[in-house]
């Protein structure tokens, strides 16, 4: 290949990526907009407070959906139709802010704030360092999944313990390791996006929708960690 064709590749595959993360980050602004409206709305609802959180198995079944929706989407967001997909994807997004309304009421409207104000820098620095890196995060990635996997297992035996140290590392190391996350899961929404189908809306859309989920996740998990670490609970 000579260099003008290696040239136009290249500048093909940057036009991709811009296309393609422009919908990624479209989406999930939109996701994390219609959680914090149900977020709101269910925490200023007390009858909906009460009938959700004072019965488990409403809270059973909000936690089931919620896991559920997720890996649905995940696993046939390339069976499903553009409209299906953005139902479902909103959806899931409205469930999380209702199962997150409850937060805005144990910590002060200051703490939320101010949380949501350091992911959101956080999360925008290492969203950019994922884009712009040429070092490959792919053996990062990995670790960072096992580091995953062993907080939600602590995070299930301290429950039962109730041990505030134990619960104080694990809020450190999910900061931690939700910010590595964002980078390696830019990267390779990067890569993706150099091969992105940008003729096809369909494709695109499922493209855009499964990637702004992984971007949220990370953004909700980093924010719900910072939370535990410096909010002020309500007295």
């Amino acid at each position: 290949m000579n260099n003008t064709s290696r040239d136009q590749v290249q500048s093909y595959g940057r036009s991709n990526v811009a296309v393609y993360m422009q919908q990624v980050y479209l989406w999930m602004t939109a996701a994390l907009g219609v959680t914090a409206f149900a977020a709101v709305f269910t925490a200023s609802n007390m009858a909906i407070m009460q009938f959700l959180f004072t019965n488990t198995i409403m809270m059973i079944l909000l936690m089931v959906g919620i896991i559920g929706l997720s890996m649905y989407i995940t696993a046939r967001i390339h069976r499903l139709s553009a409209g299906t997909a953005t139902g479902l994807f909103l959806l899931y997004s409205a469930l999380m802010g209702v199962f997150l309304g409850p937060v805005l009421l144990v910590y002060t409207g200051a703490s939320v704030a101010q949380a949501f104000i350091v992911t959101a820098g956080m999360f925008g620095g290492m969203s950019v360092f994922g884009m712009v890196t040429r070092r490959d995060l792919s053996g990062m990635g990995s670790f960072l999944m096992m580091g995953l996997w062993g907080i939600l297992l602590a995070s299930l035996v301290n429950a039962f313990i109730g041990n505030t140290a134990v619960d104080l590392t694990i809020s450190v190391l999910g900061v931690i390791i939700f910010t590595g996350l964002t980078a390696f899961d830019t990267q390779k929404l990067r890569i993706m996006g150099e091969s992105a189908p940008v003729d096809d809306s369909l494709a695109m859309r499922r493209g855009a929708l499964l990637g702004a989920l992984t971007l949220y996740l990370d953004f909700i998990n980093m924010f719900l960690f910072l939370l535990r670490l410096f909010g002020n609970r309500n007295s």
